[in-house]
């Protein structure tokens, strides 16, 4: 029988949106105030930083892809390069971070429905949501990669309006409850580190979050039409959008207000909008976020299933999990990943939030080790396969500096994630999670691996 393919159904337009969008998170709307108030105008220079290394790390995952059509995710390069057991862990783990990240925006859609509809329990519009973006991935990858570029888009036109109307704001000198909007507030307020290089250094914290699902484009290679073309252009774009989203969007809140004047418990979004007179600012930015939220979980509900294929076609996970339907769309690896979700609003329901905050706190501590992993396999690639990297247009600069560099930058992150003490347990309880995982694939009856089986002749 022949083998069964994913769908490369994705257009450029769609690739493009998706990494604009896995590259702009409900952080910056929500979670930049609170950053602000811990690092001052520094956090534009941490926002740099990172922006910087997560290029890198695209690259080089763009470069491992590219090497290699036949990869459809991290857990395909992980089996050629670290082996089969690398390859379960990486692929569970992957699969885990976006399965918690879907589990906190169903309950951010939720929280942010009840803004209009606040009679309306916290878990009814999560699980709307949920069945909504289910039937959506189940049409086409067409239609998923359509309601990504919608979901983007809304993200990307509020924050060109932010910029637009912040300058407007700066330029004509307008006056605000804090002071004139000028640039000199990014300066005149205690300096560009108002609070030293501590609350610099804890910034990256949420920094680095922000930027936590931006090699989901990565993971869209495999459904991609002209991959060798869309691929690297939507990588070359990432410092762009850098500059332009997060570090233009926090360098005009920041000149329109001073940095002490932001409220860390409100968008500072809300605040730019009601200062030009906008009183249904709040509800807009409600809107965004709402959107935002959904966007994050139908890239989780994306991403985890077609994680789950790729493990089923491996023999790490059952193998009915590799079933596509007519539509080339992993429908039983998409149920399986709906269902575990599912179980996340149910525990939402009944559990205290202090679980919730543990479980997205384990979740950034494993998108440093997918991260790690993937500049390791790069590392293994350039120095086993040297005939493929000649081949390859599309390389990471710099090598092999630039991987040791990105390395030393994830081992910096987790070091400040142990400074706070929030984030500290994630430390201690992470590792399990990996023992558990060791531990299942040490159990496991050992089967030869997929792929071999296809080449044999064996495989059905």
């Amino acid at each position: 029988m022949q083998e069964q393919k994913l769908a490369r159904g994705l257009k450029n337009r769609h690739v493009q949106l998706i990494a604009i969008g896995g590259a702009i998170g409900t952080g910056l709307f929500l979670g930049s105030g609170k950053s602000i108030h811990l690092a001052g105008p520094s956090i534009l220079f941490a926002y740099l930083i990172t922006g910087v290394i997560c290029f890198l790390i695209m690259r080089s995952l763009g470069e491992l892809l590219l090497s290699n059509l036949d990869y459809h995710s991290f857990v395909d390069f992980v089996r050629d390069y670290l082996g089969n057991m690398a390859a379960f862990i990486t692929g569970w783990t992957y699969w885990f971070c976006w399965i918690s990240i879907a589990m906190a925006d169903l309950t951010a859609v939720g929280l942010y429905t009840q803004y209009w509809f606040p009679d309306v329990p916290q878990w009814v519009p999560g699980l709307i949501a949920l069945v909504v973006l289910l039937v959506m991935n189940l049409a086409t990858v067409k239609l998923f990669g359509e309601m990504e570029f919608w979901f983007a888009l809304i993200k990307v036109i509020a924050i060109l309006a932010l910029i637009v109307v912040g300058i407007f704001m700066i330029i004509k000198g307008v006056s605000t409850n804090s002071g004139t909007s000028s640039f000199t507030n990014l300066w005149s307020h205690g300096g560009m580190f108002p609070n030293g290089m501590n609350g610099f250094i804890l910034s990256f914290q949420m920094v680095v979050f922000a930027f936590v699902g931006i090699e989901l484009v990565g993971l869209t290679a495999g459904e991609t039409k002209d991959p060798e073309k869309v691929i690297p252009k939507a990588i070359n774009n990432i410092p762009i959008r850098v500059l332009i989203f997060y570090i233009g969007a926090l360098f005009v809140i920041m000149s329109i207000y001073p940095w002490n004047a932001i409220n860390p418990a409100e968008s500072p979004f809300v605040q730019v909008f009601m200062a030009i007179g906008i009183v249904a600012a709040a509800g807009i930015v409600n809107f965004v976020v709402l959107t935002s939220a959904a966007s994050a979980c139908n890239s989780a509900i994306f991403s985890t299933s077609r994680m789950v294929y790729s493990l089923a076609k491996d023999k790490n996970a059952p193998v009915s999990l590799a079933k596509l339907t007519s539509r080339k769309v992993p429908s039983n690896a998409l149920f399986f990943s709906i269902v575990v979700i599912l179980i996340g609003v149910v525990l939402n329901y009944v559990m205290p939030e202090g679980v919730f905050t543990l479980i997205t706190s384990i979740s950034t501590v494993c998108f440093i080790y997918i991260w790690g992993i993937t500049v390791i396999c790069h590392l293994k690639y350039r120095k086993t396969r040297p005939d493929l990297a000649k081949k390859n247009k599309f390389k990471l600069p710099l090598y092999p500096f630039s991987n040791y560099l990105i390395l030393a930058f994830l081992a910096f992150v987790l070091v400040v994630l142990a400074l706070a003490e929030d984030t500290r347990v994630a430390l201690f309880v992470t590792p399990v999670w990996f023992i558990l995982l060791i531990a299942i694939y040490k159990m496991r009856k050992p089967e030869e691996n997929y792929a071999d089986q296809v080449k044999k002749g064996k495989a059905v």
